[in-house]
């Protein structure tokens, strides 16, 4: 049995599909992503709480049981271009007029196959930064997206399993409608 190579994080596709568009969600699977060219994202996490009930006459510890899990709001970064993408899904919230998206984080190998994918729900943009400037500074100019969201689905799998998971996914949604 042959060990396996971890992958590096550096090379990663994140993907933005609206919410209340099944067929957006399977089209962003196919189709090549769009050139969000984040440079970092952060808040790939997900943490249960424990309920603890002390049992009448068992003195020798509490009874635990699994709870409510949270995800920690989404950081993206990237580099300031003149698209104005992430400040309008913010603004458009700030308006009242904002719509959800789930996202896709894709982990790639160095040959360019997915080899991890993170798919949050149903996203909000509740924080937009832009870069700090400095005239005598020479850094690039990052701006930061934070979305809180309803849930991470974590899959390893290449990119037909990715498809395979976003038709089993929008199949779900039509289910609940």
């Amino acid at each position: 049995m042959t060990a396996e190579r971890p992958i590096t994080a550096a090379n990663f596709v994140v993907r933005l599909v609206e919410t209340a568009s099944p067929v957006s969600a399977v089209l962003s699977s196919i189709l090549p992503a769009p050139d969000t060219g984040f440079s970092e994202c952060s808040g790939l996490e997900a943490t249960m709480a424990v309920d603890e009930y002390a049992e009448g006459g068992r003195n020798t510890g509490v009874l635990k049981f699994p709870g409510r899990v949270r995800h920690p709001n989404l950081k993206l970064r990237r580099g300031v271009t003149s698209s104005l993408d992430l400040w309008q899904w913010h603004e458009d919230f700030l308006r009242g007029r904002g719509r959800r998206r789930d996202g896709i984080i894709q982990l790639r190998n160095d040959d360019g196959d997915v080899v991890r994918s993170w798919r949050f729900q149903r996203g909000i943009p509740v924080r937009w930064a832009g870069p700090p400037v400095n005239a005598l500074g020479s850094q690039i100019a990052i701006e930061e997206l934070e979305i809180a969201h309803e849930g991470l689905i974590v899959r390893s799998l290449g990119v037909a399993g990715e498809i395979a998971a976003t038709i089993s996914s929008v199949a779900e949604s039509f289910g609940r409608l």
